[in-house]
């Protein structure tokens, strides 16, 4: 009887969670808004351009570049940051993060959220979580190039094994 009574719990508990009203856009679209989605989006694509820079910088080992290689530089930053912009602004991506939205949260869920970032709280956790994460991403940065020796030995090691295995 104890069985039954615990696949008929089991059964109502899958089914009321088959059922969770799916998120609408208007709530999923009020969560952008408070969430400050699309201004998280531009400042995402600033700091790829400034990672991008840095990146040019490494490359260029601490050395000056010449005249013809900045302007070849600035150039090549230039028309990458277009195709950024076109490519990942506002208006392509937020259908996109509606549709995610959509199959990752129920109403109730979004509802949750919504009223978590009116809190101060939730302001609190929207205005500060780009500086954390612009954090975490120096140091997980600086951590990968403290292995980067150790990588460069393990590519050397399996070049060489790739190149034995043919043979």
């Amino acid at each position: 009887m104890n069985f039954f009574r615990a696949m008929l719990a089991m059964l109502l508990l899958a089914s009321s969670v088959a059922m969770a009203t799916p998120a609408t856009d208007r709530s999923i679209d009020e969560l952008l808004t408070v969430t400050e989605a699309k201004s998280l989006v531009d400042r995402m694509q600033g700091q790829i351009g400034g990672l991008m820079k840095g990146s040019v910088g490494q490359a260029l080992k601490g050395r000056s570049p010449t005249a013809k290689e900045q302007k070849a530089i600035d150039h090549m930053l230039e028309r990458t940051s277009a195709l950024l912009k076109a490519n990942l602004s506002w208006e392509k991506l937020e259908p996109m993060y509606v549709r995610l939205y959509k199959e990752t949260f129920s109403e109730e869920e979004v509802k949750g959220m919504l009223a978590f970032y009116r809190t101060p709280s939730g302001q609190a956790v929207i205005h500060k979580m780009p500086l954390l994460m612009q954090k975490v991403m120096l140091e997980t940065n600086t951590m990968i190039r403290s292995m980067s020796p150790e990588m460069q030995k393990i590519q050397q090691d399996f070049a060489s094994e790739m190149g034995a295995a043919k043979q």
